[in-house]
């Protein structure tokens, strides 16, 4: 079944809102990199070798118990435009909506689990949550990649563990990432600094949409980069104990702001809320930086209206492949930030 429409009637389950510390962390996720041992790498693979791949995982994914419910999509078979309303939504990853051929996608309906086929490795299995809540994503990620090595032979080491297409993920082939809204730390000029420590612990740090993307709405993704030589449960230990940090500097930056320049803090929001509901016109930066700001205003008990999971799910909808589909057809740039502004002012009753 290809039909991916049924997402935009629902918010995924890692923009709920909910979990651990969700008032700064927006999601948790954790992803797996594996490869066939008798198919070679996806970047030497001709497209019989890939096709081959493909139909030996997808007969696994079909015979596993926890993906019964899930979706199959072969991305040679989707729009370009369906191809980036899954990447807007975290499924797949902009390198997998390109040359589509011998792709697929599988993901469940609550947008827990998702597993891209024949990406940068033959598989790249990702499980989020919302909140801080790795230790959860992990758990789920490795039942299933359990049942799944029960079905498929991985590309193996005994000296050095999974063999993966990029170096940086061999070992554990996990990539463990936490998305923050730091808000505060910006606003108040703190964010560079701290986010070069992070840099200098061994920690990447990505934009909304990971790799290659730049930082948008004060939200960074912040994960591991190196797996090699350490175990799963060290790397998650780790990562969590930095991002306990972050947030314990970002809560003291938002109680700070709020003592120190609660007017100016407080005007910042209403000016961010009043746009969003008089705008008639809004394109995608300003509306995820208007959108920030309006988060962080309900967070602090500022804004009390609206809820956390109406904003998230406006993150989402007023991405520019969102718009399309929702619409029906391509829309220009200008007819986009019309409809962008036309979605908000209902949403937020302007």
């Amino acid at each position: 079944m290809n039909n991916i429409d049924f997402l935009l009637k629902q918010t995924g389950e890692w923009l709920r809102g909910t979990g651990p510390n969700s008032n700064i962390v927006t999601s948790s996720r954790v992803r797996l990199a594996r490869n066939l041992a008798d198919v070679p790498f996806t970047h030497w693979a001709n497209k019989k070798q890939k096709e081959v791949g493909l139909e030996m995982i997808k007969n696994a994914v079909e015979a596993s118990p926890f993906m019964k419910k899930s979706e199959y999509v072969e991305l040679s078979k989707i729009s370009d435009i369906d191809k980036q309303f899954l990447v807007e939504r975290h499924l797949i990853s902009r390198e997998h909506a390109t040359v589509p051929d011998s792709k697929a996608l599988v993901f469940d309906s609550k947008e827990i689990l998702s597993l891209m086929i024949n990406e940068e490795d033959h598989m790249r299995l990702q499980v989020m949550q919302s909140g801080l809540n790795l230790l959860e994503a992990w758990r789920i990620t490795d039942e299933i990649d359990s049942d799944l090595s029960s079905k498929l032979d991985y590309a193996y080491s005994k000296t050095i563990g999974y063999l993966t297409a990029c170096p940086t993920n061999v070992g554990t082939g996990l990539r463990a990432s936490v998305m923050l809204h730091l808000p505060a730390l910006v606003f108040t000029n703190q964010a560079n600094r701290l986010l070069q420590t992070v840099t200098k612990l061994g920690l990447a740090i990505r934009g909304f949409y990971g790799e290659g993307t730049e930082v948008q709405g004060n939200f960074f993704q912040i994960s591991n980069q190196v797996t090699l030589g350490r175990t799963e449960e060290e790397i998650i230990d780790g990562l969590e104990k930095v991002i306990s940090q972050v947030i314990a500097r970002e809560e003291n930056a938002r109680k700070a702001m709020f003592m120190r320049s609660k007017e100016k803090l407080v005007d910042r929001i209403w000016r961010a809320y009043g746009t969003l509901r008089s705008a008639h016109i809004i394109t995608s930066g300003e509306t995820i930086e208007l959108l920030s700001a309006i988060r962080l205003g309900i967070d602090m008990d500022i804004i009390s209206d609206i809820t956390i999971p109406a904003i998230n799910d406006l993150f989402m909808l007023t991405q520019p492949a969102h718009l399309q589909k929702m619409e029906k057809k391509m829309l220009t740039s200008n007819e986009r930030d019309l409809k962008r502004a036309e979605i908000i002012r209902k949403k937020l009753g302007g």
